[in-house]
């Protein structure tokens, strides 16, 4: 039986994250099947990575920060904003004005979370922050990425 861990999580603002280079802005318009009515809503997703200790002076936010930039210049689209057109028709807007990007941390450690890391997750709310300016799906920003980082540690003691 797994018992319920308390832990608070710290966020930072939220901040957009554009195309590290110039990307051209186009209308793309998504294909019947990304269109149907039914598929338009925001699925939250989470997933853990235990961090790499040998790059210890490397700071992971900065890292994943200056990676996703560099990711959305091939992958524009992402960086834009969907429209709706004539008959409800949705388009992506490619127009660079980014992804919303929250750093945090949470005072807790991976390890005192246990088998709470498989779906499904009883932290999900607790941990993913909800931005109301997020929420839906036309006009909003296309991702939301939050990196927490686990700032606990977690000493097990052997006898």
């Amino acid at each position: 039986m797994q018992t319920t861990i308390k832990f608070n999580v710290a966020r930072k603002n939220p901040e957009l994250i554009a195309p590290a280079k110039p990307t051209p802005h186009e209308f793309k318009a998504l294909s019947d099947i990304d269109d149907q009515e039914g598929l338009r809503f925001q699925i939250p997703v989470i997933q853990f990575y235990r961090r790499n200790l040998s790059l210890k002076e490397r700071d992971p936010v900065k890292v994943i920060r200056d990676a996703i930039a560099n990711a959305l210049v091939p992958y524009y689209p992402f960086a834009g904003r969907l429209r709706e057109h004539a008959n409800r028709k949705l388009v992506v807007e490619c127009n660079g004005e980014g992804i919303v990007f929250i750093e945090a941390d949470a005072d807790v450690s991976l390890q005192q979370l246990g088998d709470a890391l498989h779906p499904p997750f009883p932290y999900l709310d607790n941990l993913l922050h909800h931005l109301p300016a997020t929420a839906g799906i036309i006009d909003c920003p296309l991702l939301l990425i939050q990196v927490s980082c686990f700032t606990k540690l977690y000493l097990q003691i052997a006898n």
